[in-house]
């Protein structure tokens, strides 16, 4: 299996730990060096690249791409890049799954302000997020870590399509979807109230 934007690896373990043969891929090299670490990791084969951009000899079962990972494709030829490598790369009578948030959510009321607290080795997070902009399928927010003598923070932009664009992007690169779930226990879709859209996608010929 293959995992495009494995991040620190908990998936890929995962899979490892269950004997197959595992391929992680991320464009960030500090959280491939977590992911080197986790109790699998030395059986599993790390690349560091973008998504558009992985190459490899190997013919993959099942590819994924989880943790919204999709929606930090921002335009329309990144998205249609990374279809072209996942269906480049799926074995025959393989499965692509890759998950995006539902566009029809107000997001921006669910997100803005919001405060939580991580408690790790006995320290306390806080973490805040706020909006920044939202609109035209695009949310810019910034999330601050909170610690006692600092605070850090991230800028994210994320890209929102409707289940109608997906789907022609994947019509335009060989691809269709076999299923669209509203959540991951298989749920229907649901526009007006599913937070998720989880696509289970093959070829299409």
């Amino acid at each position: 299996m293959l995992d495009l934007g494995c991040g620190t690896g908990l998936i890929c373990d995962a899979y490892a730990a269950g004997g197959h043969d595992v391929t992680g891929a991320d464009p960030s090299a500090r959280m491939l060096e977590i992911a080197r670490r986790k109790p699998n990791g030395c059986g599993i084969e790390w690349v560091e690249c973008y998504s558009q951009d992985f190459r490899s000899e190997k013919r993959f079962d099942l590819i994924i791409m989880t943790g919204h990972a999709f929606q930090v494709l921002l335009d329309e030829n990144a998205i249609l890049a990374t279809l072209a490598v996942m269906r480049e790369h799926l074995a025959d009578g393989g499965r692509i799954v890759f998950e995006t948030r539902n566009p029809a959510i107000d997001w921006k009321a669910r997100w803005d302000g919001g405060v939580f607290e991580v408690i790790h080795d006995g320290l306390v997070v806080r973490k805040t997020r706020d909006v920044v902009s939202y609109g035209e399928g695009r949310a810019h927010f910034e999330t601050r870590y909170h610690f006692p003598e600092e605070t850090l923070v991230s800028k994210s932009e994320l890209l929102f399509l409707s289940r109608n664009d997906i789907e022609r992007h994947l019509q335009a690169s060989g691809l269709r979807a076999d299923a669209v779930y509203g959540d991951w226990d298989r749920q229907p879709f649901d526009e007006r109230n599913a937070e998720e859209m989880i696509f289970v996608v093959r070829r299409a010929s």
